[in-house]
């Protein structure tokens, strides 16, 4: 086998190469300099190709169509190039319409004068035979054309090469591998094409573009080249809301954003970059003794700096980037601003003091309250019910007004009673300790307590209570749901009216109901007992006219039960009366019943069993 035939067979090879390039270029294809790597790669395979068929050509219109077949990418190789170059830098995105039109004028009418080349001559003059008979076999005359497409691509190339000069100073490490590649990619056909130019002998530039699919296909694979374009890179460096610098080795600044020169103005102030540190950061000494420690070791910590009139809080972090090795190449430092979030904490932290002087108040108030306000409540009421027992047929405007006193210091008293209940359970003062008693003996002692009131409206109450049931109940809030049931259920209840209780089991809940056949629950408390929000919703609640105490009452019996895992629900017609259900966990055994301190009292003789 010839050197004809072995050149013939690795440019074959290098065609194979460059289009394997291509097929991995195709599949980032999304990406517009994947795109461009294709074009490009495609044309210096028609260039590999077809100088391939003319080493093996033995005849001149062989080599002509050879020819015709490398002009498919000779002209347009360094065109595609030089596009790759404006699209990885983002030079002249507004412009880059034109651009691609005023770089591909030039690789156009070479490709065309190329085609209509025995008609002019511009391109190649003669084809001589070579008297050797040696490669090459055609000695060609070039025309004036060639020279001016060899001068437009050594222009393309050293222009595309400068472009990247500025990117390569201000880029990251991983951007500047892959401007290497790139730059080496273009540069072995060049340097093959120069050797070219002064032998005179072989044109090996085909041979070129072999060793640059070589080092395209290993910037792929190794430096990721067309994973993430560096324009990119570049994008979000400048867009990240935290503060980037980069430093060298010898603690030079490289590179910044625009972040971190809001936190150090003085990055734009500097002359040219790379600077070191030390002269550009002189402002915070504390910074720059952590840059220079050189315990390679990853660190956050504080900083503060005085900008835009005010104090600024800033998170720091300082990484260090390594190559292949274990030897630092640079390091990254990332500033977050924490400043709102310094200033909400602080905000927070009044609010939480403020918070705490007003709980403390709360606190003073109902122990005022405890004491100063319910003590002398309770007497009055105490005196308006002896008061009550004697006739007053002697004045009956005075009776009415005396009998509005004691309704009204009554409820008043009942509501300071709740509000203490309430405030001790939120408060956490009132235990929680859930036992068995006998529901019908606590029935019954409720009723002895709440009989002289349903006495003085000559009101029946009747009790149906299975004496076998058993409830799981704190006895201090037994009470307080079954004082505040049966006090409201006395209050809307008309003289001579009848109240109901009694009780069923099922499946470990006892079910308590006590019906009245009074006036009915009016429309504003029984939307107050559908929603489940807790207590006050507006100015007032708790004193309104016509049953504000009860309200409270009922939305802290309805608490209580929640607490007991139980629930509080209604039927009421206007006018027909109300019954309230409510359920707590029990038993309907006789075991485990205990007898409590004290008595039964029963009710007064209006209450009938």
């Amino acid at each position: 086998m010839d050197t004809r035939q072995w050149m013939s067979i690795l440019l074959c090879f290098a065609t194979a190469l460059m289009l394997f390039v291509s097929f991995l270029s195709y599949r980032k294809r999304h990406l517009q300099v994947a795109r461009t790597m294709i074009y490009m790669m495609i044309t210096a395979s028609c260039y590999s190709l077809g100088y391939a068929f003319e080493l093996v050509s033995g005849s001149l219109s062989g080599i002509k169509l050879s020819l015709q077949i490398e002009y498919l990418g000779i002209p347009f190789v360094s065109a595609f190039w030089l596009l790759l170059v404006f699209q990885f830098t983002g030079l002249g995105v507004q412009y880059r319409k034109w651009l691609s039109i005023l770089v591909f004028c030039i690789p156009i009418a070479t490709f065309l004068l190329h085609v209509t080349n025995d008609w002019h001559h511009l391109i190649y003059e003669a084809y001589i035979p070579n008297p050797n008979e040696t490669i090459p076999l055609f000695i060609t005359v070039k025309g004036p054309w060639y020279a001016v497409h060899a001068i437009y691509n050594y222009t393309i190339l050293l222009l595309g090469i400068l472009l990247f000069i500025p990117m390569y100073l201000r880029a990251l490490p991983i951007i500047r591998k892959q401007i290497i590649v790139l730059i080496l990619g273009a540069g072995a056909p060049m340097l093959f094409n120069i050797a070219y130019m002064f032998s005179k002998v072989i044109d090996l530039t085909p041979f070129g573009f072999a060793i640059s699919g070589l080092v395209y296909a290993w910037g792929i694979f190794r430096f990721r080249l067309l994973r993430l374009t560096p324009l990119a890179y570049a994008k979000m460096f400048d867009t990240i809301r935290d503060g980037v610098i980069l430093l060298d080795y010898e603690d030079q600044i490289v590179n910044y954003n625009h972040a971190a020169e809001e936190v150090f103005p003085e990055l734009g102030q500097a002359d040219s970059v790379p600077a070191l540190g030390k002269d550009v950061l002189s402002a915070c000494p504390d910074l720059l003794d952590r840059i220079s420690d050189a315990d390679y070791k990853d660190n956050r910590f504080p900083l503060q700096r005085f900008l835009h009139n005010r104090q600024c809080y800033f998170v720091c972090s300082l990484t260090y980037i390594y190559d292949t090795g274990n030897i630092p190449i640079g390091k990254m430092l990332m500033f977050n601003d924490i400043t709102e979030l310094k200033e909400n904490e602080e905000r927070l932290r009044e609010k939480s003091e403020r918070l705490l002087r007003l709980n403390t108040f709360k606190d003073k108030l109902f122990t005022v309250m405890a004491h100063d306000i319910r003590d002398p409540i309770a007497l009055l009421v105490s005196l308006t019910e002896l008061l009550g027992e004697e006739p007053a047929d002697s004045d009956i405007a005075s009776a009415e007004v005396f009998q509005e006193i004691r309704r009204q210091v009554r409820g008043t008293f009942h509501l300071v009673d709740n509000l203490l209940d309430w405030y001790r359970s939120q408060n956490g003062e009132v235990a929680f300790r859930p036992i068995s008693w006998n529901l019908q003996q606590v029935v019954r002692q409720a009723l002895s307590l709440a009989g002289a009131r349903a006495g003085m409206k000559n009101i029946q109450i009747v009790e149906h209570i299975d004496e076998r049931f058993t409830v799981n109940a704190d006895k201090e809030m037994l009470d307080l749901i079954f004082r505040n049931l049966l006090s409201n259920a006395i209050k809307y209840t008309d003289i001579g009216g009848d109240i109901k209780l009694s009780a069923s089991m099922a499946d470990n809940q006892v079910t308590v109901s006590i019906s009245d056949n009074g006036s009915g629950i009016d429309e504003e408390t029984a939307e107050l007992l559908r929603h489940d929000d807790m207590f006050f919703k507006e100015p007032g609640f708790a004193s309104k006219e016509d049953g504000g105490d009860m309200r409270f009452g009922l939305v802290l019996t309805r608490e209580f039960l929640r607490m007991h895992g139980g629930s509080l629900r209604f039927e009421s017609l206007s006018g027909q009366g109300t019954t309230f259900l409510f359920t707590l966990p029990g038993t309907a055994g006789s075991e485990g019943i205990k007898e409590r301190e004290g008595a039964v009292v029963r009710a007064n003789e209006s209450y009938t069993h």
